[in-house]
């Protein structure tokens, strides 16, 4: 979706919005209401009061953090069209070299989160099969026929990424639409059965049950509420996929149908809680008997839904981070011909396996909910530190700008300290996975930092300093042609200055001759659609090619590398290159080569040990993510790699003295 579409607001618009944006926020009244419950000892312990203002309390929460700080402030802040942490991260990077701390925190529990979501969403909706008579024939009765079922469902659901998911996500925003439709609707039912539910909507009641007796586990309460905004950064995440206007239109739907399901749920609890139900899932209970079991494969679809907006969305949040050189790079493909279909083969598994270990390890979807949320307030933390980077930015009063931050802030810092009694019950979980993840982004990019900063050896050299030797060596007859594109992927400084080491590669190794030299700068823009190239020329055998793209874009290199010689043998901007064997008919240009090199720690290194291991770290992550080859789609092109020793840190040199003869006598004699 570009630009322009995403700016009109249209029927299928609408419709797509719903299944991208809201699976997440749309599925928490599967749990949200029956954690509440539990924590306070199940129904029969749960008063009117408590009932009030837990339900007053997710209609504020949600109110101010998805509504106020996500949809009203935070969609302002997107990059040329694109929302989540990292796209508000490059929107205020200039500003403090430090904002990379918390992009790296917020992007590292966010694809944490991913990890559990799945995980929790989907088993809440198979147990509410469980015990559900079909006939006499129960297929589910036991919770570990739940647990396969769920990895059944989840394994087929990783399975089919490969196929770019599309006749999936053609059923998004339908399935959706009736899956909102179908929480208002049987909210509206149940609360004809208590009308006073609607009393929970003002605020007293939210602020009074922190505080009352009857909440039996004091402000941690906040720790299950948050259950119900976990979507919030999700939403901010798909800004891309659909437009702020999109989600405009469609969130004053999702909000009312949310709200009047969590209202069905509190009118149900309060009208029964003298029953004694095995269980219990409030969601379920408000759906009527005969439509029970089409409620739930409704929900299983919604869960399935939700799992995989997050399972793309964590391929999105993963590209974007190598992109900006955060994280490793790994292999990319596009299934499909839409470009924000993506897929990840090494990263889609890694997810599988901890999805299906986090299941296995919890079992239950109320082990699960216990130490949910915890990873995600996390991120909502760091977005906020960054959302007032940018409201400065965009010249909103400081005093405006920390009030709004400080108020979000304050908000968020309570609901992470009430999710802190989640570390002991599993949540220790996300936090051991956002700590796995947050160590590689810190090996990558604080490895790249020291590489640039502790780089001695490294020199560069201008290419105006080289040019006469390599257009002299392009015609020289006394060396065999070598190919006759050769090209180097270069950092360019100072607009010509390139490493030494490669022209000691072509010049010194063994002279390479080649038609003509092509020197390959790629640069990452901060805007995500930006596909552009300019050009210098350096005589006749000698190019220096800049490639702009936009953070979002593949790096196929060979491919852009293509176009781009076709462009400027046909403005004669470089002579073309007639092939007499050939299986194309007049092709025009020649081979290409491509000489990729690469570094090794020298021994000569002097490190502090720290640095010395983060450095290993960092080439052990590029040995086992994808290569280079595979990362600028090089894979069936003619490769050549090349190592060289990278010296970091100064190293004072002892000088020998050559030993005068008479010292060498004296020696002798001694001896």
């Amino acid at each position: 979706m570009n630009a322009k579409t995403r700016q009109r607001v249209t029927a299928a618009g609408l419709l797509v919005t719903l299944g991208i944006v809201y699976g997440d926020i749309g599925t928490s009244p599967l749990y949200t209401m029956k954690t509440i419950v539990e924590d306070n000892g199940g129904l029969a312990s749960v008063s009117r009061d408590l009932i009030f203002g837990a339900i007053s309390l997710i209609f504020w929460t949600i109110m101010l953090l998805t509504t106020i700080k996500y949809v009203v402030i935070a969609l302002k802040a997107d990059n040329r069209g694109e929302g989540g942490i990292f796209a508000l991260y490059t929107l205020v990077r200039k500003r403090k070299r430090w904002l990379i701390v918390p992009a790296l925190i917020g992007g590292a529990a966010l694809l944490a989160d991913g990890t559990l979501t799945p995980a929790v969403t989907v088993t809440t909706a198979v147990e509410g099969l469980k015990g559900m008579h079909f006939g006499s024939i129960i297929p589910i009765s036991a919770q570990s026929e739940v647990v396969i079922v769920t990895m059944v469902v989840l394994l087929a659901l990783f399975s089919i990424q490969r196929f770019g998911s599309e006749w999936i996500g053609k059923s998004f925003g339908p399935a959706m639409f009736v899956w909102f439709s179908f929480l208002g609707v049987i909210g509206i039912l149940n609360i004809a059965g208590n009308i006073e539910i609607l009393q929970a909507l003002n605020p007293y009641y939210a602020i009074h049950v922190l505080f009352s007796p009857d909440n039996k586990v004091g402000i941690f309460i906040l720790g299950s509420v948050f259950l119900a905004t976990t979507g919030a950064e999700a939403l901010y995440s798909d800004l891309g996929h659909v437009g702020r206007f999109n989600i405009y239109n469609t969130w004053p739907f999702v909000f009312l149908t949310l709200t009047l399901n969590y209202l069905g749920q509190g009118a149900w609890i309060i009208n029964n809680r003298t029953a004694t139900i095995a269980n219990l899932n409030p969601f379920f209970e408000i759906v009527p008997a005969p439509i029970r079991f089409p409620a739930i494969i409704l929900a299983t679809v919604a869960a399935i839904i939700a799992s995989q907006a997050l399972i793309s969305g964590s391929f999105t949040l993963v590209a974007e981070a190598m992109r900006l050189k955060i994280l490793p790079r790994f292999k990319v493909l596009y299934p499909t011909q839409h470009r924000g279909q993506l897929y990840m083969p090494s990263i889609n598994w890694i997810i599988a396996a901890v999805t299906l270990s986090i299941v296995a390890f919890f079992q239950t979807s109320a082990h699960m909910e216990a130490a949910y949320g915890l990873a995600i307030t996390v991120t909502m933390l760091m977005t906020t530190i960054l959302l007032y980077q940018y409201l400065r930015m965009q010249n909103v009063k400081r005093v405006f700008a920390i009030g709004l931050v400080g108020f979000f802030g304050t908000l968020e810092t309570l609901f992470f300290i009430a999710s802190l009694v989640k570390f002991i019950h599993g949540g220790y979980v996300t936090v051991i996975i956002a700590g796995v993840i947050l160590l590689v982004m810190f090996i990558w990019h604080h490895g790249k930092y020291l590489r640039e900063s502790e780089d001695y050896s490294v020199e560069y050299a201008s290419l105006y300093a080289y040019k006469d030797q390599l257009n002299k060596l392009a015609e020289d007859n006394n060396y065999d042609v070598y190919a006759q594109n050769l090209i180097f992927l270069v950092n360019v400084k100072n607009n010509t200055d390139i490493k030494k080491e490669i022209m000691y590669s072509i010049l010194d190794k063994r002279p390479k001759r080649a038609d003509i030299y092509w020197f390959v700068s790629v640069n990452v823009t901060d805007y995500p659609d930006t596909a552009e190239y300019s050009y210098e020329k350096f005589g006749e055998h000698v190019m220096l090619i800049n490639i702009n793209l936009g953070f979002r874009r593949n790096q196929s290199i060979n491919i852009y590398l293509r176009q781009i010689v076709n462009d400027l043998m046909k403005n004669k901007i470089v002579h073309k290159q007639p092939q007499k064997y050939t299986t194309i008919p007049n092709r025009q240009v020649g081979d290409f080569m491509f000489i990729l090199i690469h570094e090794e720690l020298s021994p000569e290194s002097e490190l502090k040990w720290f640095d010395k291991w983060v450095i290993q770290s960092r080439f052990w992550l590029e040995r086992v993510s994808s290569s280079q080859k595979t990362w600028y789609g090089l894979d069936y092109s003619d490769v050549v790699d090349e190592t060289v020793p990278l010296q970091l840190g100064f190293r004072k040199h002892i000088k020998l003295r050559p030993i005068e003869r008479e010292d060498n006598i004296s020696e002798n004699e001694i001896k």
